[in-house]
């Protein structure tokens, strides 16, 4: 499956590059601020995660002095 149709069946894209390259910070600095491994900042990276607990959500959010809504976006 592409990743075009996972975001399909999910509804639901990652803004999170887009959020990186904005503040010029790269995935391994916010993997050192928020505690959570490249590994898997790369997959809801790349709209691949089936869930995110909350408490990272709010990390990420913090990190990138951010909100929710500007890291996840309807994907339609």
């Amino acid at each position: 499956m592409t990743p075009a149709e996972e975001d399909e069946l999910s509804g639901i894209h990652c803004r999170l590059d887009e959020l990186l390259a904005e503040r010029g910070m790269t995935l391994t600095h916010l993997s050192e601020l928020v505690g959570v491994s490249i590994v898997n900042l790369s997959v809801l990276k790349n709209d691949r995660a089936r869930a995110i607990r909350y408490s990272t959500l709010s990390a990420i959010c913090r990190a990138l002095d951010c909100e929710v809504g500007d890291l996840l976006v309807r994907a339609d």
